[in-house]
């Protein structure tokens, strides 16, 4: 998934065009990934297809930066790259927004349009062609997104699950994540939005957190399940935010204040569809680097403290 663009870290393209400053050099997000799954291929002799959804808003820019660095030596033949889907955006009175070519404004449906638009821009049916059993779903900001996590997969097939997901424990109990429960039977993800501060604060008889695995975006499907979640329609959720818009007299609005809402699913809401899902417990400092926020708490700073220190480890480990 690389649909957003950079700008809470001050970046101005898309988020998989931002360089993170590792060894002095720099990598781009985009070069760590590929330098991951060409790793892979190389360890079990294959080429992996690899499937970047962009939003509208940064397609074009995305296409570009990776046809200027030659896709970081990925094989061009493999690689696809498709669009996320949208929904309108309406003012707090419920009315659609209209934007500077007088169409109705839209936004990306969130992650959780992943499924949809896998099967909509033919990449599930692409998928099938080649023999794809099995499909990783992740997040670029990740700077340590295992992209091939044989870990993943043989437990999920050990369990016989068709959905698997990785974890890391909460680093406090109002960490900006969502958290793995169980409702109604089936499993699901509360986001932490939605998560009442009670809840989140409380502890089990060892004193951990009940609500405590975090869910980092690091996701294995089988195929059928990606197919199955495609047709289904997942709930909403409201997010109130700021967007610009064209007024009665033909004048753009700038609002400096939330104005208007935004319509999105979550991916891990397709959860629910399946009786069970695997749950990996992974080491924050080996699977989980996240680049969101400019300064502070998951910055490109403590990205690039966790991507060097892990691949030190890797270094020391072949020693």
């Amino acid at each position: 998934m690389a649909g957003g663009q950079g700008t809470r870290l001050g970046h101005p393209g898309p988020k998989g065009t931002f360089k993170l400053n590792v060894y002095g050099k720099g990598k781009y997000l985009f070069e760590i990934l590929t330098e991951n799954l060409k790793e892979a291929n190389q360890k079990y002799g294959v080429t992996i297809p690899w499937y970047i959804m962009t939003s509208k808003e940064n397609n074009q820019q995305t296409i570009d930066f990776l046809e200027k660095h030659n896709y970081f030596g990925y094989d061009k033949n493999y690689v696809t790259i498709f669009t996320q889907s949208e929904l309108p955006l309406v003012d707090e009175e419920g009315k659609l927004l209209i934007g500077k070519d007088f169409k109705i404004k839209e936004a990306s449906d969130g992650n959780g349009g992943t499924y949809s638009s896998l099967r909509a821009s033919g990449c599930l049916a692409n998928m099938k062609e080649r023999g794809v059993k099995w499909i990783f779903i992740g997040s670029v900001d990740n700077a340590l997104l295992k992209m091939v996590d044989v870990t993943l997969l043989g437990m999920a097939i050990d369990k016989n699950v068709q959905i698997a997901s990785k974890s890391v424990v909460k680093a406090n109990p109002h960490e900006r994540v969502g958290v793995f429960c169980k409702m109604n039977g089936h499993p699901k993800v509360i986001e932490y939005t939605e998560l009442p501060e009670k809840m989140a604060e409380e502890v089990d008889d060892d004193g951990e957190l009940k609500y405590g695995e975090s869910h980092i975006m690091c996701n294995l499907y089988t195929i059928n399940a990606v197919e199955k979640i495609s047709n289904e329609i997942l709930m909403y959720h409201c997010a109130h935010k700021k967007n610009s818009y064209i007024d009665e007299n033909g004048k753009e609005v700038i609002p400096t204040e939330p104005n208007s809402y935004k319509f999105e699913s979550f991916i891990f809401d397709a959860f629910e569809f399946f009786d069970d899902i695997a749950i990996l417990r992974g080491k924050r400092e080996d699977d989980f680097a996240p680049v969101k926020n400019k300064e502070g708490v998951d910055s490109p700073r403590t990205a690039k403290e966790l991507y060097e220190k892990f691949y030190a480890k890797q270094v020391v480990t072949k020693l």
